[in-house]
């Protein structure tokens, strides 16, 4: 469990459940590339206006160690609640991509799809994706299909993270 914030805006109380630091691991996959282990560092943070603040780092594990062997992915974002129990998922990454992905909030749990992906002109070809985010016994377990590189819309990544702050 977790201890619900009291100066939260009312507007974020169904997202209060990201608040925190999650660590944790998961697998990626995909048909262009290499499945592996990977280690995963999310910090979800509000400063009292209707938003949160997102912030995830990963980097590949050696799969017989769990020693970490390089970065990975990193993004920076922003969610926001919307009426109706409708949220919005601004993300920007180092790769040259800004996602925009829309979706609905449920009690502990958030199904997105993008809505729009930019890319710059040196950023990888990729066209869509689809999330799912869900708090189950005391666990953010997640989830992401990615449509890229001239493949249609596959499993891509998952992960499960514990709340350590």
């Amino acid at each position: 469990m977790f201890d619900l914030d009291q100066d939260i805006p009312e507007p974020l109380r169904p997202l209060a459940w990201l608040i925190g630091r999650w660590e944790g691991a998961g697998v990626l996959g995909y048909p262009t590339i290499e499945s592996a282990h990977f280690g995963q560092e999310i910090e979800v943070t509000h400063d009292g206006r209707p938003f949160l603040k997102w912030e995830s780092r990963a980097w590949i594990l050696d799969s017989a160690t769990g020693e970490k062997v390089r970065p990975a992915a990193v993004e920076s974002g922003f969610w926001r609640p919307m009426p109706d129990g409708e949220v919005e998922l601004l993300l920007a990454h180092p790769t040259g991509i800004l996602e925009l992905y829309y979706g609905t909030v449920e009690p502990a749990r958030i199904q997105l799809k993008t809505d729009g992906v930019l890319r710059s002109p040196g950023a990888k070809e990729y066209n869509a994706a689809t999330r799912l985010y869900g708090l189950v016994e005391s666990q953010l377990m997640w989830a992401m299909d990615m449509a890229a590189v001239g493949q249609k819309l596959q499993s891509h990544l998952s992960a499960t993270l514990k709340r350590v702050g």
